[in-house]
């Protein structure tokens, strides 16, 4: 029980709060104050006192424990509208500890429940001296941000690299808060923060490492194939040329100028995305580039794709339109829904990817 509360200094709160709950039976006793009893010669209200000092103590590090429990489950819940009353309602609560002497945010940390350990931006007078805390195993709020979080948090987000990165973010936030010398501190293993999350988190970057190659090599191939038929398209003119002046048939045509416009952009769109796609399987893929470098090439490696796609199908429109659409506009609404149909797929099957990745790097769970 006595590791229910981190110092005794704080015991004057729970005093109050016990001597609170008797004010009529003191102040009665307080009025007799100048009697004594002949069998004992002790005042009454100096006897009500020590019985209230004897029984307040075992009952408040009860209350504590029960209190710390409640706290530390939804704080590992991440239940942060109840965290954040009982936090209101009882201040001194935030200095509570387990028999590791972890904290409410610690254990936030630890099980990377960011809604809870948002609370902290609020407190403005002990947001910094709670990052002076260390557990039994002399580790820091850094060395906990350090570890790898639970399975079941790390499942909640696609993907191992933006896993990865999810890990980054927690380590760099909490980083900004750690004084200096607490980056180098050493726990009882012996361990930097710095040092615990490589090797902590050695097996997730291969995974991340791995995902992203996947990733960059489907993709490679289909920014390939786009970029040769754009090539392609662009050297062999639809209807053909004039034998005289050798330029298009169709050169005075509006449809002949989207057909340009958008053809050269399916060729400029699918070649950058080759080259970001390229870039990402020659990456060196250490741990600092999945927070940013990594996330934010296979961004523009999937919108440029994504572009060249479009782009692709809109000049076999105006392609269509050019060849036979004078003489049979029937064949132009379902050619233009069918060539919809790849551009419906790619969006439905890539663009929550794109969006998480979009949230997860430019974006932050923390602060709010």
């Amino acid at each position: 029980m006595e590791s229910a509360f981190k110092s005794g200094s704080h015991l004057s709160f729970w005093e109050n709060a016990i001597y609170s709950c008797v004010p009529v039976k003191l102040d009665k006793y307080a009025k007799e104050g100048s009697r004594t009893d002949i069998e004992n010669p002790l005042p009454k209200h100096n006897l009500a006192q020590t019985f209230v000092r004897s029984f307040y103590i075992p009952v408040s590090q009860r209350f504590q424990a029960m209190l710390y429990k409640v706290l530390a489950f939804l704080a590992k819940l991440g239940v942060k509208e109840v965290v954040e009353e009982m936090l209101d309602s009882f201040p001194n609560a935030v200095w509570f500890s387990d028999d590791e002497s972890h904290s409410v945010f610690q254990l936030a940390i630890l099980h990377r429940q960011e809604k809870v350990f948002n609370i902290i931006y609020q407190m403005d007078q002990c947001k910094h001296v709670l990052f002076h805390e260390v557990d039994n195993e002399n580790n820091n709020m850094l060395h906990l941000a350090a570890r790898l979080a639970p399975p079941s948090k790390l499942n909640r987000i696609p993907g191992a690299a933006l896993q990865m990165q999810r890990e980054l973010q927690w380590y760099k936030e909490i980083e900004k808060f750690v004084p200096p010398k607490y980056r180098l501190q050493r726990n009882r293993d012996g361990k930097i923060p710095a040092i615990l999350f490589t090797t902590e988190h050695k097996d997730l970057v291969r995974e991340g490492e791995k995902w992203m190659k996947n990733a960059a090599n489907s993709c490679t191939i289909v920014a390939s194939l786009i970029a040769t038929i754009a090539f392609a398209a662009a050297i062999t003119c639809p209807g053909g040329n004039e034998d005289s002046t050798g330029l298009p048939i169709f050169s005075k045509e509006g449809a002949f100028t989207i057909f340009s416009i958008s053809n050269a952009l399916s060729l400029f769109t699918s070649a950058s995305s080759l080259l970001m796609f390229l870039s990402i399987l020659t990456s060196r893929y250490q741990e600092d580039d999945f927070l940013y470098v990594l996330p934010k090439r296979l961004i523009i490696g999937l919108v440029t794709l994504f572009l060249s796609i479009t782009t692709m199908m809109v000049a076999f429109t105006a392609t269509l339109y050019l060849v036979v659409g004078k003489y049979e506009e029937r064949i132009l609404i379902p050619a233009t829904v069918v060539a919809s149909v790849p551009i419906y797929i790619f969006t439905s099957l890539q663009f929550p990817l794109l969006l998480d990745l979009i949230y997860s790097t430019y974006g932050t769970i923390f602060g709010k």
